[in-house]
């Protein structure tokens, strides 16, 4: 398995491109081998790929807004994917609370992936807690997405929602691509290791599912997110 990091969690730590293209460099020197982004820091795809490029770092996907995901905006949403080199494209959330709102996340999704598929990409869903506590028509809120988006499974938000983890990867894993690593105590995120959430059993999970990529995420790190990320990856080397 390949340890990547969600940008998302050094959203504090640059202001401008430049800054951000350097936070790219300590990515690497901390560990890391992969980024999920979520935006771009005001950089041109092609200047992201280069840096990428010189770094050895793998474009393993991205959070966008599900309306990029539609017939008017697909076509740019996969040229930016093929620019970076990134065979899967995701959300960080969509509206989920109601049948209908879910029936129309599934539609787009459903559209979504069947272009995708032509151009080798696939479109994915990451869940919060909600996702693990709604039931409609007897079927779980996660369960239902599932229908027409792939899975990004955010492993401590589905621990908060009461899953378990090991078993919903195994049962799920022709379903889920990629693997938000997380932890945190009473629904507040931590470094990993400075939580409550089993990580060991997602962990044995991945490695019998065979899963390429785990992504870091802490949505508030502490005191920056390098330093937070630093931790993290001692954790993962100490007990992946």
């Amino acid at each position: 398995m390949k340890l990547a990091v969600q940008l998302y969690t050094l959203r504090d730590d640059y202001k401008t491109g430049e800054e951000f293209l350097k936070i790219l460099e300590k990515v690497k020197e901390i560990g890391f081998e992969g980024v999920e982004f979520a935006g771009f820091g005001g950089c041109e795809p092609e200047v992201i790929k280069a840096k990428l490029d010189e770094l050895g770092l793998t474009a393993v996907g991205c959070h966008m807004g599900v309306d990029n995901f539609k017939p008017e905006t697909i076509e740019e949403t996969i040229r930016i994917a093929k620019v970076l080199g990134m065979k899967y494209v995701g959300t960080g959330g969509a509206p989920h609370s109601t049948p209908e709102e879910v029936r129309e996340l599934v539609d787009i999704y459903s559209y979504a992936n069947s272009v995708g598929e032509k151009e080798g990409i696939k479109f994915y869903y990451h869940n919060h807690t909600e996702e693990f506590e709604l039931n409609f028509d007897g079927r779980l809120c996660m369960d239902m997405i599932a229908d027409g988006a792939y899975l990004e499974l955010d492993t401590y938000w589905s621990f908060c929602g009461g899953a378990d983890n090991y078993s919903y990867i195994k049962n799920t894993a022709d379903k889920i691509i990629l693997l938000h690593i997380k932890d945190g105590i009473d629904r507040k995120p931590t470094a990993l290791g400075e939580g409550d959430n089993d990580l060991l059993s997602v962990f044995k999970a991945a490695k019998e599912v065979d899963m390429e990529w785990l992504v870091l995420e802490n949505d508030e790190p502490v005191p920056t997110g390098i330093e937070d990320i630093t931790r993290s990856m001692k954790y993962f080397k100490e007990n992946l």
